[in-house]
């Protein structure tokens, strides 16, 4: 049941037994009691919890590529398409479809990259990757994803909360809630921002929607305080900031008992786990701890606020006991209307800051042996069309539009078969033709990984049990090893 109900309730009960005068006194004593005993038993929210049955998987690295690579460009080879590039877009290709910036007949575009097949099992990777590579015996490679979305912020909203419009919790706040936090001392869901710009969905991309705030996923930083308005004001040191913090619990668990509203236990909670992070965030935030090999390897720098160092930031948030940790990285929207979204140069500039970082984390999580209980996911909000974006059209820049009807994805660790190709689409990739997998199909898997039923992970808000996949989602079976 809601608390909040719950507490109207049972005082609803009490005003009726105390205006009929029987056993006032006892009745309050009773009634605080309880109250006391529900407000210890639930002041953190983040208590470990069981999963609903035995997981693959403990904890989540999400990197998200935020504007959506070019899929034709990094994974998905269509030699047919190359061999079409310049001609006519096929009328029944383009029939009864919008795009977000073409209109018109548009130009095939065949890819410009070099594709070859890598690991025991040939996954496919074009010359933008090369540091995948070495990882391509651990990913499981999904090239059928659909979605329903082509604009950005309605697409990455659906990614992570379910639904294209703003207001629900987003697939941290899900998994946080749904099993808790392994480190009392950090928070269950951690956000890493590359180059200082926010996902296109905003905050509720990590957002906890209608979930207590306690679920909503904290952004920590590279360079300054990790976490904004954690540290001691000034003029107070740590014992005065205990002795208010001990004031405050006393004042917040007098209103709870009061009012029963959840968001004051949350409060309780948060100001708890704020004092505790001054400790542990600064901690596991110095990559300066780090040996130099392992920097070389990731590419990080001290002080930067590179994907790279987000990468070796989000391996020592695993390490420490963070269950889920979301990374996202700004700049994969490759329409070509400038030098730094051509699929040739362009993408290989971009790449260099993130295939190695990526590969890095993946190997060092196996070599420290986590890799197999620790999900990577890689991917971003839609694909790229097969043919040319139509602003660019007769530019010397090749660019492509936003694409929903097929795109890749990749996973690794957690459980998912390794060096594994799923799904084909058709042989100039504008449909899927085999095993197709929607977006509310990968969440209700990754749930299944963690060990937790889709289906059964609600919240009731506004009269009806609300999940992540809203009535939608079967799990993927055939990708989980």
């Amino acid at each position: 049941m809601n608390p909040k109900l719950e507490k109207i309730q049972n005082t609803t009960r009490r005003h009726f037994l105390k205006d009929i005068g029987i056993g006032a006194i006892a009745l309050s004593t009773l009634f605080h009691d309880s109250a006391q005993s529900k407000i210890a038993s639930t002041a953190n929210p983040l208590t470990p919890k069981p999963p609903h049955f035995t997981p693959k998987a403990k904890r989540v690295v999400y990197l998200h590529m935020t504007g959506s690579p070019p899929n034709l460009d990094m994974f998905d080879y269509k030699p047919e398409l190359i061999k079409h590039d310049g001609q006519d877009c096929p009328d029944a290709f383009l029939e009864g479809k919008r795009f977000a910036f073409t209109s018109g007949v548009p130009k095939l575009m065949g890819t410009r990259r070099e594709f070859a097949r890598y690991g025991k099992h040939g996954i496919w990777l074009s010359d933008a990757v090369p540091y995948f590579r070495r990882i391509a015996d651990e990913m499981c490679v999904i090239n059928s994803m659909h979605t329903d979305q082509f604009n950005h912020a309605p697409a990455e909203l659906l990614v992570y909360t379910g639904s294209p419009r703003s207001g629900r919790p987003s697939m941290g706040s899900w998994i946080t809630y749904g099993l808790g936090s392994e480190n009392e001392n950090l928070p269950g869901f951690v956000v890493l921002i590359s180059n200082g710009v926010q996902p296109n969905g905003g905050r509720s991309s990590y957002g906890n929607g209608f979930l207590s705030s306690v679920y909503q996923g904290v952004q920590c930083r590279s360079k300054g305080d990790p976490i904004l308005y954690t540290s001691d004001p000034k003029g107070m040191d740590r014992k005065m900031r205990r002795q208010s913090l001990n004031t405050l619990q006393r004042l917040n668990e007098l209103q709870a008992y009061e009012m029963g509203h959840p968001e004051t236990l949350t409060r309780i909670a948060q100001y708890e786990l704020a004092f505790r992070m001054q400790m542990s965030v600064p901690e596991v935030m110095d990559i300066s701890q780090e040996p130099e090999r392992v920097l070389e390897s990731y590419g990080a720098q001290l002080g930067e606020t590179s994907l790279a160092n987000n990468c070796l930031l989000a391996r020592r948030l695993i390490e420490s006991g963070v269950r889920f940790v979301q990374l996202f990285d700004w700049g994969w929207d490759f329409h070509g209307t400038n030098p730094n979204e051509d699929i040739r140069d362009g993408l290989t500039r971009k790449c260099a800051t993130m295939d190695k970082p990526v590969a890095a984390l993946v190997n060092d999580l196996k070599d420290r042996g986590l890799l197999d209980e620790t999900l990577i996911i890689w991917g971003g909000e839609f694909g790229r069309t097969p043919f040319r974006e139509g602003r660019t059209a007769k530019s010397q820049i090749l660019g492509r539009d936003h694409f929903p009807d097929c795109y890749t994805m990749w996973m690794a660790g957690g459980g998912v078969k390794k060096g594994f190709a799923y799904g084909t689409t058709d042989e100039l990739g504008f449909s899927i033709v085999e095993n197709p997998v929607h977006i509310h199909d990968l969440q209700a898997t990754i749930m299944y990984l963690l060990g937790l039923d889709h289906q059964k992970l609600t919240y009731r808000f506004q009269g009806r049990d609300y999940r992540l996949t809203d009535v939608h989602g079967h799990v993927v079976h055939d990708v989980i090893g």
